[in-house]
């Protein structure tokens, strides 16, 4: 029977019928993972849970009370243990560990992240959760940052799509998508109380630009924000992030929720716009009770959160159902296919794909070819339904025998065992036709709560691949990392797989790339450096006394080292398969581009090998006359074709004017590079040997718009801020427009603002109201001019 819907009062009736201490209750957690719940009005409690790479659920989370897990030490254990399983941890329920987002982004197929978004909402509704608290979308400005693994790419426009196709898949089943975390979230060093201090252009075009079209695009039932302060107030407490951007100005109208605890002045944080406060704390709702009652939080500011949280509710109980149990086979074939296409071959001199009819015995090295490296370390570590294992995988496939040896002590150990692990690591590699390294970062040192402290493997790791690379025949390494590392070893080793952190099926996925039942598809979403200090971060990074100062700007990953021609490693967007493409006769379907439109790159792309693959067709613009500093170019579009051998197509890329803007702080908009925009084609950011060049057209001018402080030359320069100075002159001179503007003329040389240097040159007293009614109507004829402008990414 279907439900009256007509007895089910509105949420303006239930906030009418609330008590005070109800929507007190309402607006803060019940337990750790629980909304409370209000039966007499028919508002029930739901759950949310982990989740950015699989589902982390326990039956706690599924209580009402005290009971749900709400013990503050299993929380903190939970963060900051990794030798040990914490109280919270334990008892979950097994679920499909997925590739984490690292591996999920360099797949660059938005079907794919899709499809993940969907098997995420059946896993959740298997257990009655309906929000999953992800997908996490920080921006990797530095491979340091412990939760690298855990966010898509150091490029906002991939990071939003990737994150958007997530959020589509898990909403249209059903689940809420709580996007994390708000806002530029990029390091774990004092994570609470670290002060991100990023200039406003950066900010707007990188830190918060993925955000700002996930909320476009896909309208997240919920948005998390971060722990860190923002340019000196608490994320969770900041009015102009959570109010002033995320709700006026891109029109989000969902549920802002706490981090965990990440919450220090509650009245400050429902003023600012964060709604709901989590997990259970009766020391927050006592501090929230008392500014109600003090008259601190105005009654409108509780009922707007209050009817947020109604909202999130509803959307939830909407599509509420009996728990249907997911399909645990299905999904482990999905976690396998991921793993496939995002893992990236980074070097091959021939060596792959292995032959196992001519490979004689492999040599196995690494704890991680039986103990794999799935996942990283914190709240999103969950228990997996099954793990393919590694070296069991290569068994199933090798034609010949398999040796296994760990090649690195485990654990603490002595140098004596650590020498003798060695030795016998290269004793065996010399009798080997193959050595295959799996190698990982330090698994005690980074994660959440943790930044790595450099670029390097795990120790003995550098050294084993070194001396197996000297005496084996052939040595392929495997790194199951976060993000990137150094390889000193590099030159010296026949081939490198990078899976990263790729989840449950990660064994089967790289014995069949191994084996070439697959051809490897991955292509990187960092840029790998040749040394920590060429990271753009790295004079900047992780601060001190309280505050990180992003010192490079808006020239964050690969737009930092094409700024300083620095050569990377491996640069961003690179990724080697078994079969070569040729791409050929890029065009676009237009040759000029204006505020609001949009155009499509088309570009043949040919399979010239002998192998079934797939390519990451990438495209860039420069402009030749840049307004500001961004790099060289920057993606603004990509597609992924998959093509059988000899096959050709045509791929087309659509490019939206929107992600060609960069942020203007003078006008607080988003500007075009007016003129010549070359939009580059190719498979890297260091490989583009496509220009399809476009002429771009803005109604929004170059000259500066007029303000108290700008200096004469700049005045002069605008045309309508010369007119109205002129205009001012004239009245005050008693002369005509003509003399006036030939007397401004003779002020361009001064270095002192336009209006103080007219008064004192002229001998004049302007009064200060007119000054400022001068700069308003300067600043309405420029918004008329340019109203037909709109370019939000979103």
């Amino acid at each position: 029977m279907q439900p009256d819907h007509r007895s089910v009062p509105t949420t303006d009736q239930r906030l009418a019928a609330l008590t005070e201490d109800e929507k007190i209750q309402l607006v803060s957690g019940n337990g750790m993972w629980r909304t409370h719940s209000v039966p007499r009005l028919g508002v029930t409690s739901i759950v949310m849970a982990d989740g950015p790479n699989g589902l982390r659920f326990s039956r706690a989370q599924a209580a009402d009370g005290p009971e749900a897990g709400a013990d503050f030490a299993d929380f903190i254990s939970l963060v900051t243990r990794r030798g040990e399983e914490p109280a919270a941890q334990r008892g979950p329920e097994p679920a499909t560990c997925f590739p984490t987002a690292s591996s999920v982004g360099t797949t660059w197929d938005t079907a794919l992240a899709r499809d993940l978004g969907n098997a995420f909402a059946a896993e959740c509704r298997s257990f009655g959760v309906s929000v999953l608290l992800g997908p996490g979308m920080n921006i990797r400005r530095t491979p340091l940052a412990g939760r690298t693994s855990e966010y898509y790419s150091e490029d906002p426009l991939l990071t939003g799509v990737m994150a958007a196709a997530v959020t589509r898949g898990l909403q249209e089943r059903g689940v809420g998508a709580c996007v994390k975390h708000f806002a530029a979230n990029n390091s774990e060093i004092e994570r609470t109380s670290m002060d991100s201090v990023i200039d406003e252009r950066a900010l707007r075009d990188i830190y918060l630009r993925a955000f700002e079209r996930v909320v476009g695009e896909a309208d997240p039932w919920a948005v998390m924000s971060s722990y860190n302060r923002l340019n000196g107030l608490q994320a969770a407490q900041h009015p102009w992030l959570l109010t002033q951007v995320l709700r006026e100005e891109w029109g989000y109208d969902g549920l802002v929720v706490s981090d965990w605890h990440g919450i220090t002045d509650r009245p400050a944080s429902v003023l600012a716009g964060n709604d709901l406060d989590m997990p259970e704390s009766p020391q927050r709702v006592a501090r929230l009770r008392a500014g109600v009652r003090s008259g601190a939080v105005p009654a409108e500011a509780l009922d707007r959160a209050t009817g947020r949280v109604l909202h999130l509710v509803d959307r939830a109980t909407e599509h509420a159902g009996e728990p249907v149990p997911f399909d645990a086979t299905a999904h482990h074939d999905l976690a396998r296919r991921i793993a496939r296409a995002g893992t990236v071959l980074l070097a091959n001199n021939g060596v792959l794909p292995l032959d196992p009819e001519t490979t004689a015995e492999v040599l196995v090295l690494g704890a991680g070819a039986t103990d794999p490296v799935i996942q990283g370390f914190g709240s999103a570590r969950m228990t997996p339904t099954r793990v393919d294992v590694p070296l069991t995988e290569i068994e199933q496939r090798a034609g010949g025998p398999v040796r296994h040896l760990a090649g690195v002590p485990a654990g603490e150990h002595t140098e004596d065992e650590r020498r003798t692990a060695l030795r016998a690591a290269t004793a065996a590699a010399a009798r080997c036709g193959v050595a295959i390294v799996f190698a990982h970062t330090p698994q005690n040192a980074d994660g959440e709560n943790a930044d790595r402290a450099d670029l390097s493997l795990d120790a003995g790791y550098d050294e084993l691949i070194a001396a197996v690379a000297a005496t084996a025949p052939r040595t392929v390494v495997v790194l199951t990392v976060p993000d990137a590392v150094t390889m000193p070893w590099l030159p010296d080793v026949d081939a490198v797989l990078v899976p990263f952190y790729a989840g449950q099926g990660m064994g089967s996925a790289v014995a069949s790339l191994l084996y070439g039942e697959h051809a490897p598809t991955g292509k990187l979403t960092t840029t790998f450096p040749q040394r920590i200090a060429d990271i753009p971060a790295f004079l900047g990074y992780p601060g001190e006394g309280g505050r990180h100062v992003y010192v490079e700007g808006a020239l964050v990953g690969y737009r930092g080292y094409d700024e300083q021609e620095t050569t990377p490693l491996f640069p961003f967007g690179f990724g080697l398969s078994y079969t070569t493409f040729e791409l050929s006769g890029a065009t676009a379907d237009r040759d000029t581009l204006s505020d609001g439109a949009s155009l499509t790159v088309s570009v043949r792309v040919r399979n010239t090998g002998t192998r079934a693959g797939a390519e990451v067709v990438q495209v860039y613009s420069q402009p030749e006359r840049p307004r500001v500093r961004s790099g060289p170019r920057e993606l603004v579009g990509f597609a992924r074709v998959e093509l059988a051998p000899g096959e050709e197509r045509t791929v087309t890329i659509p490019v939206a004017a929107a992600d060609l803007a960069h942020w203007d702080v003078t006008r607080g908009r988003r500007v075009l590079d007016d003129g010549p925009v070359h939009l580059l084609v190719g498979t890297s950011s260091r490989d583009l040997p496509h220009d399809v060049t476009v002429t771009v057209h803005t109604d929004v001018p170059r000259w500066k718009p007029l303000r108290r402080d700008t200096a004469p030359a700049a005045a002069l320069g605008n045309p309508v801020a010369r007119q109205a100075v002129a205009g001012l002159l004239a009245r005050h001179l008693d002369v005509d427009a003509v003399t006036a503007d030939e007397l401004l003329q003779e002020c361009r040389r001064s270095f002192v603002n336009v209006f103080d240097t007219v008064a004192n040159r002229f001998r004049l007293v302007l009064d200060e109201a007119e000054i400022t009614r001068v700069i308003d109507q300067v600043a309405k004829e420029e918004a008329v001019e340019a109203a037909p402008q709109e370019t939000h990414s979103s």
